[in-house]
C-alpha cells in the first residue's frame, strides 16, 4: 500500500456540533460506518469518548463550539480538520439534512481529501479572550449608537431637535434639549448612555494595556498614519500567526476585500468582493481606509491608489475606492508585520527615481 492512501488514514470521524447535543459518525478503515452516536457537547463527554483511542481524523464544521472543542481534540492527540461552512454546500444546501446526515458528510470529505473541507485555523485560548474584549467594545458602541438615534428620532417626532455632537458628548447639555413629556420616557436612556460610554473608556485602557504589554509588534503596524491601536491589535489577534499566508497579497482574499468570481466560458463578469473573512476587522480596515482618504489624511501611496480609483467615476466609485484601499492596507500591515521594515508613505516616488535615472 503507497503512503499516504486510504487505508493508512485509520478511523475516520465526522463530529457535527450542537449547542447541548453533537452528532457522531465514525469511518473504520475501509470507509463503512463504524458507530453512530450521540454525546453531550460538554469537555467531560468529549474527553471521556476521545481520551484514551488510538487517533484519528475528526472534522467538524465551524461554529460557536468548534474552537474550544478542537482544542481538546487536539490536546487528545487527534488530528482536527475545521470544516469552513462557506464552503460546505453539501451540507448546509442538503434536502435531507439533519444531524446524522452532516456528520456523515463530514467523516467521508475528511477520509477522501481533507482539502474538500477548506479547513480552518482557530486562534489559540489567549488571542480569543483578548479578542472577545475587543468584540465586547464594539457591542457597547453599537447599543449606545442605537440609542442616540433612538432619542434623536423620538425628540424629533415632537419637533424638538437633539444639539449636534458626538454619542461621547451626549451629557447634560442633552438632558435640557428633552422636550417636557419626552422625559420619563428618555431620561432612562440617558442615564444608561453615560454609563454605556462610560463602560467604553474602560475598555479603552484595558485594550491600551494588552496592546502595550502582550503585543510588541504593534508598533511596526501602528506606523502607518490612520491605523490606530484597536485596528492594529484586530488585526494581529485575527490572524495571529503571520506565517499561515505565504504571500501577503493573499491577507486581502482571507479578509474578503477580493471581488468573487463566476467566470464560466467567455462570461467573467464583475461581482462585489466575497466578504468571506472576518467582518470586524474588514470594518475596522475600511474605517481606516475613509481616514487615509478623507480631509485629515496625509499624502502616501495608499491615497494615491484610492484617489485614482475613485476619479474613474463611475456608481460608488468613492467607495470602490475604500474598500479597495483597505484590501491594500491590509497587504501593508501583513509585510510589516512580518518583515519589521520601518514604513514609507511614498515608497513608489524614490523608487520610479532611481528606475528613471538608470533609463536615462
Amino acid at each position: 500500500m503507497k503512503k499516504g492512501s486510504r487505508k493508512e488514514v485509520g478511523e475516520v470521524a465526522g463530529l457535527d456540533l450542537g449547542d447541548k447535543y453533537s452528532q457522531l459518525c465514525v469511518l473504520d478503515e475501509d470507509g463503512e460506518v463504524a458507530e453512530e452516536s450521540r454525546l453531550r457537547t460538554t469537555e467531560e463527554a468529549i474527553r471521556r469518548r476521545f481520551a484514551h483511542v488510538p487517533r484519528m481524523r475528526i472534522a467538524l464544521e465551524a461554529g460557536t463550539h468548534s474552537p474550544w472543542v478542537s482544542r481538546l481534540l487536539k490536546e487528545l492527540g487527534h488530528e482536527v480538520l475545521v470544516a469552513n461552512p462557506r464552503k460546505l454546500r453539501l451540507v448546509y444546501e442538503n434536502r435531507r439534512k439533519d444531524d446524522k446526515v452532516d456528520a456523515m458528510y463530514l467523516a467521508r470529505l475528511a477520509r477522501m481529501d481533507p482539502r474538500l473541507l477548506h479547513p480552518l485555523q482557530h486562534r489559540g485560548k489567549g488571542a480569543q479572550a483578548d479578542l472577545a474584549l475587543l468584540r465586547s467594545r464594539e457591542v457597547l458602541i453599537q447599543s449606545r449608537t442605537r440609542l442616540v438615534n433612538h432619542m434623536r428620532g423620538a425628540v424629533k417626532s415632537l419637533g424638538g431637535r437633539l444639539p449636534k455632537g458626538s454619542a461621547q458628548s451626549f451629557g447634560s447639555r442633552y438632558a435640557e434639549a428633552i422636550p417636557e413629556p419626552l422625559r420619563p420616557a428618555l431620561e432612562p436612556i440617558l442615564q444608561t448612555l453615560e454609563e454605556v460610554t462610560k463602560r467604553i473608556r474602560e475598555y479603552d485602557k484595558r485594550i491600551e494595556g494588552i496592546a502595550r504589554h502582550g503585543y510588541p509588534e504593534m508598533a511596526r503596524l501602528t506606523q502607518v498614519r490612520g491605523v490606530g491601536t484597536l485596528t492594529a491589535l484586530a488585526f494581529l489577534l485575527t490572524l495571529e500567526d503571520p506565517d499561515r499566508f505565504s504571500k501577503s497579497r493573499t491577507v486581502g482574499a482571507y479578509l474578503g476585500m477580493v471581488p468573487g468570481r463566476d467566470s464560466s466560458g467567455e462570461s467573467d463578469p464583475q461581482r462585489h468582493i466575497t466578504k468571506a473573512g472576518d467582518v470586524f476587522v474588514r470594518k475596522l480596515l475600511v474605517q481606516c481606509a475613509h481616514y487615509i482618504l478623507g480631509p485629515f489624511g496625509k499624502e502616501c501611496d495608499l491615497r494615491r491608489y484610492g484617489e485614482r480609483i475613485a476619479q474613474r467615476g463611475g456608481k460608488n466609485a468613492k467607495k470602490r475606492a475604500s474598500v479597495a484601499v483597505g484590501r491594500k492596507l491590509a497587504v501593508l500591515l501583513h509585510h510589516l508585520w512580518v518583515t519589521g521594515e520601518k514604513y514609507e508613505p511614498l515608497y513608489s516616488v524614490p523608487r520610479k527615481a532611481k528606475l528613471a535615472s538608470v533609463a536615462r
